[in-house]
């Protein structure tokens, strides 16, 4: 059986870091993740918001460098919960527990507008390379054919 999911998306807020009573890190964020069509009329791609959770080393990494609207890359598991909500009645939820989180832009192109900023700029004047004239260290070889073995 494989249950392996891998998201790409931006966080719609900061991730929310708490310890259980055992003092174990687990982080909990949504990310907003665009489908890759659009509907036949034209209109707007449609976005679905999942619910993640990040356990350990991995809750720490993602609130200490995620923030709302940084680019992320989830890999990990769906997990449905069931649970009982205040009536009584039945319910149940999907979240992904990731296993590991990766950034899914550079930090240099928060800092830039599009067009603009470090990836906007047009790039330095560069100087052509020229290799330095100097002796070769090896001699010339005469090109006579007959003596070579095949």
């Amino acid at each position: 059986m494989l249950n392996r999911i891998i998201l790409m998306g931006r966080l719609t807020r900061d991730p929310d870091l708490r310890h259980t009573q055992s003092g174990i890190a687990v982080a909990a964020f949504t990310l907003a993740v665009d489908r890759d069509f659009g509907s036949k009329d034209g209109a707007e791609k449609q976005t679905d918001f999942i619910d993640i959770v990040a356990w350990r080393s991995t809750a720490d990494f993602v609130s200490r460098y995620f923030t709302k609207g940084r680019m992320a890359v989830v890999e990990g598991r769906l997990q449905i919960r069931s649970w009982e909500d205040r009536d009584g009645n039945k319910r149940r939820s999907a979240e992904v527990i990731a296993d590991n989180i990766y950034f899914g832009d550079s930090k240099r192109s928060e800092d830039s507008t599009y067009g603009t900023g470090s990836f906007g700029s047009p790039p330095a004047e560069r100087q052509p390379y020229t290799a330095p004239h100097t002796q070769p260290d090896f001699a010339e070889i005469d090109d006579d054919e007959n003596d070579l073995p095949f």
